[in-house]
């Protein structure tokens, strides 16, 4: 079709995007879609749900509230996927990280159920880094001059015939950075095993910490633990390179947890002291294979910054460490230029087979159904790391590690925050307690009984009846999202201002 064509047909031939849109705007049942979408924060793929619920007098059996599905315009409730990758959804992801901001928040400063005193208690921001698995292109800075990747230091080449340094200074966003400088030199099946076991190294270094910290106060482990306690949130922040750091507080409490104070001795310089030793030490050793064994350990960048209650002293402030704990709360392996989702077959894990056969639905290759590892939309280090995975997975020795699972997470398993049971409160309490400020407007606006009234009871029968949006919906849906965060921001400037004020 030549451009006249194209012009001649466009007024008749509307993008069903555009006629979608012109359908639900005038819709007779258009705003209450709206009112739910907002009540999911513009979630961007709600789950549908077909249903009813009941309140009922517990007693006598009168119902005092009925919901029903099938009155609603389209017949169904949405509600929010509850996904925390700002990739998949930013709304969910943007409540995930509020919630989890208020958990670190409050084991620094209190709150939620932990005592104000918590703040004097002492503590620290740590960062656990991975080794080197070879040179990567990287920005370096020095007085705010941006400097050479990586000078080289002799003229010969590597055993590949590539450059051994890098004389470019990147800009931030360049495509290079993270990237091997000779991906031929470089180890992906130690960075792959490293990633696989940086749970087990972080256990390690819990178990070390305690035991430095008992060694320097000249105690042993059991005394210790009898008079001080450890206690942490962390999270963990993929570099470009694909690999993993830990960023941490610790914290020492006495034995009572984070409602009581450490004995005096148990101080911040201690805790300081403890910390690089106990990293030094920490080793796993992976399993024997016919490819070698590998001594994983940390790698040698260890940075530790005290976490301070005011702006006199130099160091970090709880806020500032709450949100940026909170913000890699959200973050996931698509940083490092890979994907957001799972790349093995959903019905054998990857293996190819079930216990008896070739697996029906992947035929063997172990990917989802029109999957090929070559054709992912990755970088090329991402690929090579995710190919790794899917070698070392078919493996038996390494079948513990699951690694095609995770291939596309590059072979970490783990949960990217944490925490120590005596830090601070949950996000199962916070989610609770705002699931019950939302029941209780809702039994106030129908003048029902209170949240909790033994004398009603509430019954309910629900559906799954879909996900997602129609691509009218979906552009809807972002225009919302866009609002309820303008608005929340606004509101959490004001109450900055008030709290400040």
């Amino acid at each position: 079709m030549n451009s006249k064509e194209e012009q001649h047909h466009t007024p008749h031939q509307q993008p069903e995007w555009l006629l979608d849109l012109a359908r639900l705007m005038n819709d007779p049942g258009h705003d209450r879609w709206r009112s739910m979408v907002a009540a999911t924060g513009g979630c961007a793929n709600p789950v549908h749900l077909t249903g009813e619920s009941f309140v009922v007098h517990a007693d006598t059996g009168e119902v005092l509230h009925t919901y029903r599905t099938a009155d609603e315009p389209y017949g169904r409730l949405l509600v929010a996927c509850g996904n925390r990758r700002s990739s998949v959804c930013r709304a969910c992801s943007q409540l995930y990280q509020a919630d989890t901001f208020q958990l670190v928040r409050a084991g620094l400063s209190g709150g939620k159920g932990v005592p104000a005193e918590v703040s004097a208690h002492p503590r620290v921001f740590v960062t656990l880094t991975a080794p080197s698995f070879g040179p990567v292109h990287t920005r370096r800075e020095t007085d705010g001059a941006s400097r050479p990747c990586r000078p080289r230091s002799r003229d010969e080449p590597c055993e590949h015939g590539r450059p051994v340094g890098c004389h470019i200074r990147h800009e931030p966003k360049d495509e290079q950075l993270g990237q091997p400088i000779c991906p031929g030199c470089y180890d992906y099946r130690g960075a792959v095993l490293w990633q696989a076991h940086v749970g087990a190294l972080w256990h390690r270094f819990t178990l070390e910490i305690r035991r430095e910290l008992a060694s320097q106060a000249g105690m042993s482990r059991r005394a210790f633990a009898q008079l001080v306690r450890v206690s942490f949130a962390k999270v963990a922040e993929y570099q470009r390179r694909g690999l993993v750091h830990f960023h941490a507080v610790i914290r020492l409490d006495g034995p009572g947890g984070a409602q009581e104070a450490p004995p005096e001795w148990a101080d911040h310089s201690l805790l300081c002291r403890a910390i690089p030793p106990a990293v030094k030490r920490v080793r796993v050793t992976t399993a024997p294979s016919a490819l070698g064994r590998w001594d994983l350990r940390w790698g040698d960048q260890l940075d530790i910054q005290p976490i301070i209650i005011g702006g006199a002293a130099e160091g970090l402030s709880e806020r500032a460490v709450a949100s940026y704990i909170a913000k890699y709360a959200t973050k996931g392996a698509e940083a490092s230029g890979t994907v957001d989702h799972r790349l093995a077959c959903p019905a054998c894990g990857g293996r190819g087979r079930d216990r008896f056969a070739t697996c029906r639905r992947c035929q063997g290759t172990g990917l989802k159904e029109g999957l090929h590892l070559d054709a992912l939309p990755v970088t090329e280090h991402a690929r090579r790391m995710i190919r790794e995975c899917w070698d070392l997975g078919g493996r038996p020795e390494f079948a513990d590690l699951r690694l095609r699972p995770w291939a596309h997470m590059l072979g970490f398993r783990g949960h990217f925050s944490t925490k120590s049971r005596d830090y601070s409160t949950t996000l199962t309490r916070i989610r609770g307690e705002r699931a019950m400020h939302r029941a209780t407007e809702a039994r106030e606006k129908y003048g029902l009984p209170a949240v909790g009234d033994a004398t009603t009871l509430v019954l309910g029968h629900w559906r799954f009846a879909g996900i997602g949006y129609t691509p009218g919906e979906a552009i809807l849906a972002e225009h919302i999202r866009q609002r309820v965060e303008t608005a929340r921001a606004i509101a959490a400037e004001r109450e900055e201002d008030r709290l400040g004020g």
